[in-house]
């Protein structure tokens, strides 16, 4: 009777051996997401994008050849035919000149992905964003699926996505890719527009394997998806490309995406939220956001009509940066380089004179978090931060009689 006790004591114990090792097992085990919004937007957001504060964005592609009018060119040209820009395209190219033929010009002979990385970094920048596609369609990387439509079979023949990947990350910049889903003339989401997005044919043959390459082939750590607006999300089966991502793809743990991902998103689902262009909320959100914005306030392209009149100015710039970071943002800059590969002495003037502030101010802004107060109005505006134990008050003006009295700490003996 004692060794049939002893027996069933031994296996007891090995059984609660075997429930503790489970228990430690589904507690390791990672969580998994299912395609499903609910589950989705559940997904804590990797804590380096909120640290990092300030991007620089990047629009290159053929629509940098015209470089006239904005990045939209081919469709202001061919979808709406503007006669503004029909009258551009009669008096500076051959008739029967095709948007097409734009790409052979456009030949990035000039671009050094390494000068490029050296001004993102003088520029305090902590990640950037390329764009590998945008809604023309041409693909800044060899797309196994873009055909004499991509960076390596026309004008440059090299693969810009990745040139530029391995040079920022030997800086420690944070790569992210911009992507369209939609193209505007492409034969297939012509067909599934014509069916009213019942047929997912230019989705299964174009948007997700390209989605799927870029993810494989570089590794980004940022998604930026642009281009959804005319379809829902149940179109472009952004759930289930996220859940892959989320769960399998070689970046699940770190990789951060937008909220650009169907038609009923913006501004409610996805990672962090973009909302629109420019969004500049007045108050704090509940919710991680980024401000995108352009040196050039008329357009994300290069332009050779630009003007002066159109160039955000340095103290612009660091008054949007310092209210986004106030108020939970990001801040995404953007540059147009030209069809050579150069970015214009004016966008590195400003980018530069960013990294010169921060290199000054940057603690009170990266890895900063919001304050109970953001801002206050006294004889100039006064935007908060705080991070540790510290608060930190920036002011854009210097005030006129030299003095500036903090109405939101309150201190103590303590406080230094």
């Amino acid at each position: 009777m004692w060794e049939r006790r002893s027996e069933w004591r031994a296996v007891g114990f090995t059984l609660l051996l075997w429930l503790a090792a489970a228990a430690q097992a589904v507690a390791r085990a990672p969580r998994r997401y299912t395609p499903d919004w609910k589950s989705l937007d559940s997904r804590p957001l990797p804590t380096w994008f909120d640290e990092a504060k300030f991007g620089v964005f990047v629009h290159w592609g053929v629509f940098s050849v015209p470089a006239w009018g904005s990045e939209w060119f081919w469709w202001h040209w061919q979808g709406e035919r503007l006669p503004a820009y029909e009258l551009f395209m009669k008096e500076n190219y051959p008739p029967g000149f095709s948007y097409a033929d734009f790409g052979p010009q456009f030949t990035a002979r000039f671009f050094q992905p390494d000068q490029w990385a050296e001004l993102f970094q003088a520029a305090g920048a902590k990640y950037v964003v390329l764009t590998t596609k945008h809604h023309e369609g041409f693909t800044n990387w060899p797309s196994p699926v873009s055909w004499n439509w991509n960076s390596k079979d026309v004008g440059p023949h090299r693969d810009l996505v990745g040139e530029l990947g391995a040079a920022v990350r030997k800086r420690n910049i944070r790569y992210g890719l911009y992507h369209s889903l939609l193209e505007w003339f492409h034969p297939l989401y012509l067909l599934d527009k014509k069916n009213g997005f019942k047929t997912q044919y230019f989705v299964s043959a174009k948007t997700m394997p390209e989605l799927f390459d870029l993810v494989n082939s570089y590794k980004p750590d940022l998604i930026w998806s642009d281009g959804e607006w005319e379809c829902p999300d149940t179109y472009w089966n952004s759930t289930a490309f996220l859940a892959w991502l989320y769960n399998d793809s070689p970046v699940k743990d770190q990789v951060v995406v937008n909220d650009r991902w169907g038609q009923n998103c913006s501004c409610h689902h996805g990672g962090y939220y973009n909302c629109q262009d420019k969004y500049r909320p007045q108050s704090l959100p509940d919710h991680k956001w980024e401000m995108c914005t352009s040196i050039d306030r008329a357009s994300w392209g290069y332009r050779r009509d630009m003007t002066m009149s159109s160039i955000a100015s340095e103290n612009e710039i660091i008054e949007e940066l310092v209210q986004t970071v106030s108020l939970g943002g990001n801040y995404l800059l953007n540059v147009g380089p030209t069809k050579d590969g150069l970015i214009v002495p004016i966008f590195q003037e400003r980018l530069l004179a960013v990294g010169k502030w921060l290199q000054i101010n940057g603690e009170a802004i990266y890895a900063s978090q919001p304050w109970r107060v953001q801002s206050e109005k006294n004889t100039t505006v006064v935007w908060y931060t705080t991070k540790d134990s510290a608060v930190y008050a920036t002011f854009l003006y210097w005030p006129e009689n030299g003095i500036i009295n903090l109405k939101s700490p309150k201190t103590t003996s303590a406080t230094k």
